[in-house]
């Protein structure tokens, strides 16, 4: 991973099964503060919260979690990290997308940065790619 996770110096990942470029950073002037996730042109905003609330979920799953990746029009996977990702019962009692019509793909996205950031473990297979906790 290059960048220090600022504007001026985005992290630059790869999607899970290696396919893809893509940049994310910090915006702590937002409210509540953000993660900024820039595909090509298109620009997803999570609720930054979604590394800790992931990390600690992870760690009381104890063991391997599917992806489940999945645009937020499509239903996602009963016990996937993106069911969780918009899920009720999840800290923030719903999505951690926060652009409307762009909520979803928390499957896609988060996994790769909380692997760089040294909080999961991540398959980069060309499909079905999992997660856990280290």
């Amino acid at each position: 991973m290059s960048g220090t996770g600022t504007q001026d110096d985005p992290w630059t990942l790869k999607t899970p099964p290696g396919s893809g470029d893509y940049t994310m950073w910090r915006d702590d002037t937002a409210v509540p503060p953000q993660l900024v996730c820039q595909v090509g042109s298109t620009r997803l905003l999570y609720d930054a919260r979604v590394i800790d609330d992931l990390a600690a979920w992870l760690r009381e799953q104890g063991d391997w979690v599917p992806l489940g990746s999945a645009d937020e029009q499509k239903p996602a996977k009963d016990g996937t990290v993106e069911a969780w990702g918009r899920s009720d019962t999840n800290p923030v009692g719903g999505w951690y997308g926060l652009r409307k019509g762009y909520r979803g793909r928390v499957g896609m996205y988060l996994p790769p940065l909380l692997e760089e950031l040294g909080l999961a473990e991540v398959e980069h297979n060309p499909r079905n790619n999992r997660m856990r906790a280290v």
